[in-house]
Order: C-alpha cells, then structure tokens, then sequence
C-alpha cells in the first residue's frame, strides 16, 4: 500500500472550501475529472456510510462504499473506503476487495495566508497511484476554481 500526498493553495476562507467540497452540488463539479457524473450519498456526520457512486462503462450504477472515520467542521475529513458497488450491490467481502479495504482518505484544512491550504492524504494500492496522481491534481484544481467564484 502507497500514501499519497496532494495539495492546494484557495483564495476563500476554510468554511467556503469545506462546505464547497461536501455540499451536494460543487461535490459534483470537483469530483468531475474522477468520474463525470459522480455524487456522494452522505451526511457526511462522523461513523455515517458513505456512497460514492457515478455511472459505469455500462451504464450501470458503480463506486465504493465507505465510512466517515472524522468530520471536524472547517478543518477535517477522514474516510474510510470499506468495499465498492458493482450494479447498484454492494461487495465489502470479497477477495478483491479484501486486499485494500481499510484503506484511508483525509482532507485536512488549514489556514495559509489569508486563503486555505487543502492537504489531501490517501492509502492506495500500487496499481493505481497513476491514476490518481493524475487526476487529483485537476480535481484539486476544479474545487479551487468553485471555491474561488
């Protein structure tokens, strides 16, 4: 398992980029270049379920499911990915999933002249680093522009 490290610097004070990256809406627009059309189905309270669900190749709906570990308000997220949804069922038993579930994700806010720092820490398995590498920085980027606006 690998740990990889994204950050970015927002012109908008921690309470707008955090409500911009949960709230329904601009959770859309930022998580576009993961999956167009991707959403979450969350309160995003500490110990809830988490869906993260967007449309498939198929057409089908498909994600992970999760757990918020931590949701201190303006300054931490934690998420705990427990297994993925395949055609709308949700798999957090089988082999396949076995050999990553656990893994973490964690946004962490912090105050950076006048602006936000957003840090973004998440356990991943080697296969695919490039993948997200790739595109959190362009989903980082999109979340700086909506926050910014």
């Amino acid at each position: 398992m690998e740990k990889l490290n994204f950050s970015i610097k927002i012109n908008a004070p921690r309470e707008k980029v955090y409500k911009m990256m949960l709230e329904d809406e601009s959770y859309r627009k930022w998580t576009e270049p993961f999956c167009p059309g991707s959403y979450a189905e969350t309160d995003w309270k500490k110990g809830s379920k988490a869906l993260f669900l967007g449309p498939g190749k198929d057409g089908n709906v498909g994600g992970m499911v999760s757990r918020i570990a931590e949701n201190i308000p303006n300054e931490y997220v934690s998420i705990e990915h427990l297994g993925v949804v395949n055609n709308g069922v949700e798999d957090t038993t089988s082999d396949a999933v076995k050999g990553w579930a656990g893994c973490m994700e964690n946004y962490t806010f912090r105050d950076s002249d006048g602006g936000t720092e957003v840090l973004v820490d998440m356990d991943i398995d080697g296969d695919h680093a490039g993948m997200f590498n790739d595109m959190w920085p362009k989903a980082l980027n999109k979340l700086k522009e909506i926050s910014e606006a």
